[in-house]
Parts: structure tokens; C-alpha cells; sequence
């Protein structure tokens, strides 16, 4: 019962200098924030106006009796802390590089979270490393699996409801609730780009390195 009201808190929008926060959120904005946008961050880069760790996770409670030796124990998540927006508020959301840095099911999180706190038709832009690139697999803090063009499927209702019923939440303690449109593009490798539209669609379904990054368009249903 605490776990679960814990996961449901909800707190106004945050305040800086007694200015209430624009409602654009920039997650995982690191020191290069988007301007006009609120800038979140679980590191206190200059520039970040709230520090906050998107996938906080709530951990299995220690068995009573043992909390002396809590160090031995595995430490399993049994869900995570609820961002602090309120729901429906944000009219436009961010965020670069920042999602291929949680693993399997903080990024559902993450998803489900995005989708309960953006305002209905609101648009969220999503940059990551392909999976196809070396930028994908560099960083020693990213998480595996990589971002791929089939994993955005998920994040529509209907299709999960018709093609992966399984990872949803009503049959997954970690699945899925969000329900997002998404079309997506990417950027591509210079020697790539200059090349005519024929080439660059044989380059992007067949050559590593030609796609760098994906980029996709959220919108909220």
C-alpha cells in the first residue's frame, strides 16, 4: 500500500525565483538545453533548471529483521516515482540523447510518464543513436537495446492491443499504458546526405553508419 501511494504522488509544477516553470519540458538536457524550454537533468550541468532523475526508481523493501545486513541484499524495483507534473500540463517536450541512457523498463516508464503528463495532440521530439551507428554503443552509460524503428510500434495502443498484447500494463506490471502517433526520420552520415534520395533509402536500409541519429515525432492520443 505505501509503495503504491508513493507511486501516485503528485506535486505542483516546479518553481524557480517564485517563476513557475514554462509548460516545454527539455529532458535529459545536459548542459545544451533547448531554449525556451525547461531544463531537466539528473546532473546539475549549468544551465539546468530542475535536477531530477526521470526513472527514480521504488525498491523492494529490505524483509523486517534484516535491515542490518540490507548491503547482502539484491535491491529489486518494484516501480518508479511518478515525475513531478501534473497530468495533461505540458503543451511540447524534448529530448536529445537522453533515453537510450535507461534500460528495458525505465524507458517504458519513461514513455508512460511522457504520455500522462503532455496535454492531448501535444508533440514530444525523440533523439537517439541508431542502432545501426558506432554513437549507439560508445557511451559506457547507455543501455541496452538500442533505439530501432520497430520499438516506436509499441508506443501506439491499438497496435500493442493487435501484435504485442504482452507488453502492455494491464497484462505487465512494467508494460506499456501510453498511446502515441509516431513518425520518425533520422540524420544522416555527411557523405550520405549529399547523395541523391535513391541512394540515401538503399544507404539507410542496408549500410551501417549511414543513419546516425533517429528522430521521431510523438504525438499524444
Amino acid at each position: 500500500m505505501k509503495l503504491a501511494k508513493l507511486n501516485k504522488r503528485r506535486i505542483g509544477p516546479p518553481k524557480s525565483n517564485g517563476v513557475i516553470a514554462p509548460s516545454k519540458l527539455d529532458l535529459g538536457a545536459g548542459p545544451n538545453g533547448k531554449p525556451g524550454f525547461w531544463h531537466v537533468d539528473q546532473t546539475s550541468f549549468p544551465g539546468v533548471d530542475q535536477v531530477l532523475n526521470l526513472a527514480e526508481p521504488i525498491y523492494v523493501p529490505i524483509p523486517k529483521g534484516f535491515e542490518w545486513m540490507a548491503e547482502c541484499f539484491e535491491r529489486k524495483v518494484s516501480g518508479y516515482i511518478s515525475w513531478p507534473w501534473e497530468s495533461n500540463s505540458i503543451e511540447e517536450a524534448h529530448s536529445s540523447h537522453c533515453v537510450e541512457h535507461f534500460d528495458r523498463i525505465a524507458r517504458v516508464h519513461f514513455w508512460n510518464e511522457l504520455y500522462r503528463v503532455m496535454k492531448p495532440g501535444a508533440k514530444a521530439t525523440i533523439i537517439a543513436p541508431h542502432w545501426a551507428s558506432c554513437r549507439a554503443y560508445g557511451d559506457p552509460t547507455h543501455q541496452w537495446p538500442p533505439i530501432s524503428e520497430f520499438g516506436w510500434f509499441y508506443l501506439k495502443r491499438e497496435w500493442r492491443a493487435s501484435n504485442a498484447p504482452h507488453s502492455a500494463s494491464e497484462n505487465w506490471m512494467f508494460g506499456l499504458s501510453c498511446n502515441f502517433e509516431v513518425v520518425w526520420g533520422y540524420s544522416l552520415e555527411p557523405g550520405v546526405a549529399q547523395r541523391n534520395q535513391e541512394y540515401q533509402q538503399y544507404a539507410m536500409t542496408y549500410l551501417k553508419e549511414a543513419c546516425q541519429d533517429c528522430i521521431a515525432t510523438l504525438t499524444k492520443i
